[in-house]
């Protein structure tokens, strides 16, 4: 079975969706039509300016041009990572913890995959590195987004709870344990949903574009479970690193709560 090509046809009943979708946010006074418009345009300009890259390292296959473009997603994602939060640290600090916890929960899950499961020769290989890391690094920075917003608001919250604890004796770990589990386990959630839905409720993106590709259904179905595995083992990394480190940055050697280390 040969993999199904789109035409210029397929991409305009896409569009025409689209349109369809704008005219009824209009219709319904959403105010939903000018920001679908645009997140569809950006989207698909976007989309094809990564395939262009793609299609121009994957020619080259120099290691340089794989490592610099790895570097940019991963400078893209920091960024990402550290925006979305209601709460924030001092900026440094803040983009730095959800910078370093996405880059080491994505690199080490990364680096088992192709080292274990998937084996491309060379290691480093732009076709599967390159997919592999983008497909990680976009569920891994959710995660450390997820779980960094959750501990700085709940902090914030607990605020008096905390202290508290602290002047009882408990230790900083022993004042924040709980909320730096709620948030782990906030930000572990969707992956675990979609992990328990996979296959019954829903045919996972992974496996489904593999078999209109031509993949034959079982093999893609392997391929899902580890990548499924690879995404929420990096999940859980960044996560638990964003919530400790965020946690240790909000108090100091005395065990005291430092809130002021919050931007007002």
């Amino acid at each position: 079975m040969t993999p199904i090509v789109l035409t210029t046809g397929d991409m305009l009943v896409a569009a025409a969706l689209i349109a369809i979708g704008s005219a009824l946010s209009f219709l319904l006074s959403l105010g939903l039509q000018r920001v679908l418009l645009v997140s569809a345009v950006r989207m698909a300009v976007q989309l094809a300016l990564v395939g262009s890259v793609l299609l121009f390292v994957f020619g080259h296959a120099s290691v340089w041009l794989t490592i610099g473009l790895l570097a940019f997603m991963f400078t893209a994602a920091a960024r990402e990572a550290g925006s979305r939060q209601q709460v924030r640290l001092g900026l440094w600090w803040h983009f730095g913890i959800a910078g370093a916890s996405t880059v080491t929960g994505t690199v080490i899950v990364v680096l088992i995959g192709l080292l274990t499961g998937l084996q491309p020769h060379p290691w480093y290989v732009a076709r599967t590195a390159i997919p592999l890391t983008g497909l990680l690094l976009g569920n891994v920075m959710n995660a450390t987004s997820l779980s960094m917003n959750t501990l700085l608001s709940a902090i914030t919250r607990e605020r008096q709870a905390i202290e508290a604890r602290i002047i009882l004796g408990a230790t900083r770990a022993q004042a924040m344990n709980g909320l730096i589990r709620q948030a782990i386990r906030t930000a572990l959630l969707p992956t675990l949903n979609q992990m328990a839905a996979a296959g019954i409720i829903t045919m996972p993106g992974i496996m489904t574009g593999q078999i209109l590709a031509g993949m034959n259904p079982l093999a893609a179905s392997r391929y899902q479970v580890l990548l499924m595995s690879l995404i929420v083992s990096g999940n859980l990394i960044g996560a638990t690193a964003a919530a400790y480190l965020a946690a240790w940055r909000l108090t100091d050697s005395r065990g005291r709560l430092r809130l002021e280390r919050l931007l007002p």
